[in-house]
């Protein structure tokens, strides 16, 4: 099972270039607590509204590409992914001055299509799991049916990209969780956060990462940061 758990990680993260800690640097927690809060930026399969307030017969709501771009009247194709929706209507802008008298754009993002993390490993049915606003990791768990008998509850581990775009792996001991003594204890997920729950402990996380996910994975076309 653990194979096939890698195989899954692999299938949903292919395509992220990836580095990791030191194995001999101490391996960080995930801390219980509210998210940070970052502005918002778009994914590959979002649902856009452009809207042109002096020229609405160029409204279109279009769909970003798995290449992160859209494709626009007059202008062509477009880079979405990664900016937020201020920045690319400021981008947009740019491109349709000279194209129109006095262009005015917004971007509203009418349909969230990247919030998504996976869960594998010792649990019921491993798979994606649909990011609501403010699933924790336990949450998420439970969303696949829940811990097996052989899960490895003292060690879940969380991958997660850090503020430069690499992904550095977290422990998450969910006894206390699950247990209802610390539910507090709880962690809230993130965007592409990938879930493994191991059958027995695992000596040194970050060569795991290092070995089953970093060297496993060509680089994606848009980079997506966490923090």
């Amino acid at each position: 099972m653990a194979d096939a758990a890698v195989v899954a990680i692999l299938a949903f993260s292919a395509g992220c270039s990836y580095t990791v800690p030191t194995p001999s640097a101490p391996l960080p927690t995930l801390e219980a607590g509210p998210p940070v809060i970052v502005p918002y930026t778009m994914q590959v399969g979002d649902l856009l509204g452009v809207k042109f307030y002096q020229n609405p017969d160029l409204n279109e709501e279009v769909v970003v590409r798995p290449d992160g771009k859209i494709s626009l009247q007059l202008v062509g194709d477009v880079q979405a992914a990664g900016l937020t929706p201020d920045d690319l209507a400021a981008d947009l802008t740019k491109k349709y001055t000279g194209e129109l008298a006095t262009p005015r754009i917004s971007i509203i993002v009418r349909q969230f299509g990247g919030q998504r993390v996976y869960v594998s490993g010792e649990v019921t049915k491993p798979g994606e799991v649909i990011l609501q606003g403010g699933m924790t990791l336990y949450q998420a768990i439970q969303d696949r049916g829940g811990f097996l008998n052989t899960a490895h509850r003292k060690q879940v581990i969380v991958v997660r990209r850090g503020p430069n775009g690499k992904p550095e792996g977290h422990v998450v001991d969910l006894r206390p969780v699950e247990d209802g003594f610390h539910p507090a204890e709880d962690v809230p997920l993130q965007p592409y956060d990938e879930v493994f729950v191991p059958r027995s402990k695992i000596a040194n996380v970050n060569v795991w990462v290092e070995q089953y996910i970093t060297k496993n994975i060509p680089p994606i076309p848009v980079a997506i940061p966490i923090q």
